[in-house]
């Protein structure tokens, strides 16, 4: 039988191929097919056993033991075993690697402390019971810790390649891997070609033999490929060809819904917008479905609350109350609220400021013009991308600002979090309130999902009422796929390994 192939188009090349160096999308969706970690998600991104067949945790949450699969090998026939986790948790912590995620693992005992070099990494609480049996000690209960795993960080490495080839050990013959596929070569702005690995524990379900990724930074160049019936897959999708896409290529074009804001940071600091009536004027003034529909042409979707929908471990979401209100209606009461505030028509004028991109450029451009519809004036102020999130970061001198989250796992705390008080890394509008960052405090040592869910929803409802920052959209992912390929499934962490697909014809 000849060799199935798979052509897959990807977002860019990677700078690396060692996952604790990794940092984009790009570089984590050719992580998810060589390595496979405790957890996993499948193709609907739950989590699901990956190389831990179950586990356990304490009563009180801060204990995870793993039972690792008997037939768990790496690509060169080595168990994986518990020792193998211990060497690569530690190792994304050591201050030499410079590890960009190392943060996502401070949940673990020790690991902040061995990451600033103030405690040696056998302090951190990780021990190999014996080869099967992991046991991981974290500093505080972490309800998000097995979503937290399923990230690139908690991948492992092969303890005897990178001690033997150093940083070449992620080189095509050098590199050993655990996952559903081995690394043959790498091409830069060509292709990588991952094989299918023999020793994989799953491997009688991996029905796809050779997987090609394929950079596209330009777009447009994946859908003629995809449109020639070279690529089966495009990881992104020209927004600007949405029309066409869709009415030549139908039910190839997905959209869905994505784990992402984008959202206006507010100076709340500042007199003329201090007042939460004057932001929700704002707010209100701004038409979401326009901007999904007409500027970003269906691939965003409409946004009233900060935290995105379909998000794990939390019920009864909360969203802005003016969310179903018509936009005259919610036009009127702007204005209401503009009075009683005591701003006068045509008194009130902003910034809106953005960094570099036709669509941020078209969006602030059409808030800008309904605003005028309540008689705010705005101007607009374009910033180059390299400093611009820099400059809210210290503090900028900004009225109205863009921004975006894309969450790291599916947790409403990764959103709600970038507005605590001491967050200056992510709180532009560096708004405080006591009764949020309490709240927030007690959700993370609550380990009862259904209460800790009730305390996150009462932190999102105090910051929608305040609105330091307005959601305007959400994400969504976009892609090509050929309907010859089967069991790609739509998710909102937009994750499709190629060992749960196959081809058809």
């Amino acid at each position: 039988m000849s060799e199935v192939i798979y052509n897959r188009g990807n977002d860019t090349d990677p700078t690396t191929l060692d996952h604790h160096k990794t940092s984009t999308i790009a570089e984590a969706n050719l992580m998810r097919e060589l390595y496979e970690g405790l957890v996993v998600y499948n193709a609907k991104a739950e989590v699901v056993p990956g190389v831990a067949e179950s586990w356990e945790v304490s009563d009180d949450g801060l204990k995870y033991t793993f039972k690792l699969r008997e037939n768990a090998k790496w690509s060169n026939g080595d168990p994986v075993k518990a020792s193998d986790f211990v060497f690569s948790f530690q190792r994304i912590q050591d201050p030499a690697v410079a590890a960009p995620y190392a943060n996502m693992h401070y949940a673990i005992a020790n690991a902040e402390s061995v990451n600033k070099g103030e405690k040696k990494p056998e302090e951190m609480g990780l021990k190999a019971i014996d080869d099967r049996t992991l046991e991981i000690t974290l500093a505080a209960p972490t309800p998000y810790f097995l979503e937290l795993l399923t990230h690139q960080t908690g991948l492992p490495v092969h303890q005897a390649s990178v001690e033997k080839f150093g940083n070449d050990f992620t080189k095509p013959g050098n590199m050993v891997t655990n996952g559903a596929y081995m690394l043959e070569s790498f091409t830069p702005n060509d292709k990588i070609v991952m094989k299918k690995n023999p020793h994989f524990h799953d491997a009688a379900n991996v029905k796809i033999d050779v997987v090609n990724f394929i950079p596209f930074e330009d777009r447009s160049a994946c859908l003629r490929r995809f449109e020639a019936g070279e690529v089966l897959s495009c990881s992104d999708i020209p927004a600007e060809q949405m029309d066409y896409m869709r009415e030549k290529l139908g039910e190839q074009v997905h959209i869905a819904p994505y784990l992402g804001s984008y959202y206006l940071p507010v100076k709340v600091k500042k007199e003329k917008l201090a007042d939460p009536r004057v932001r929700h004027a704002i707010s209100m003034a701004i038409d979401r479905d326009f901007l999904a529909k007409e500027i970003w042409r269906e691939t965003m979707l409409p946004g009233y609350s900060i935290v995105p929908p379909g998000i794990s471990n939390y019920n009864d979401p909360v969203f802005l109350e003016y969310k179903d209100m018509d936009i005259l209606d919610r036009e009127d009461k702007a204005k209401e609220l503009l009075k009683e505030a005591g701003v006068e028509e045509g008194e009130l004028s902003v910034e809106l400021r953005y960094n570099t991109s036709e669509n941020n450029k078209n969006t602030m451009t059409a808030i800008a013009d309904m605003l005028k519809n309540i008689g705010i004036s705005a101007t607009l102020f374009e910033m180059e991308g390299t400093g611009y999130f820099d400059y809210m970061k210290q503090d900028g001198d900004f009225d109205i600002t863009r921004a975006g989250w894309i969450g790291d796992y599916s947790d409403p705390q990764n959103f709600l979090f970038l507005f605590e008080s001491d967050n200056l890394g992510f709180n532009y509008p560096r708004w405080e309130n006591a009764e949020y960052d309490a709240l927030m405090e007690k959700a993370e040592t609550t380990i009862d999902l259904a209460e800790r869910s009730k305390l996150l929803n009462q932190a999102e409802a105090i910051f929608l009422k305040e609105v330091p920052a307005i959601p305007i959209l959400y994400y969504s992912s976009r892609a090509l796929v050929s309907s010859k390929l089967k069991g790609w499934e739509d998710n909102i962490q937009d994750v499709h390994g190629t060992r749960f697909m196959s081809i058809e014809g």
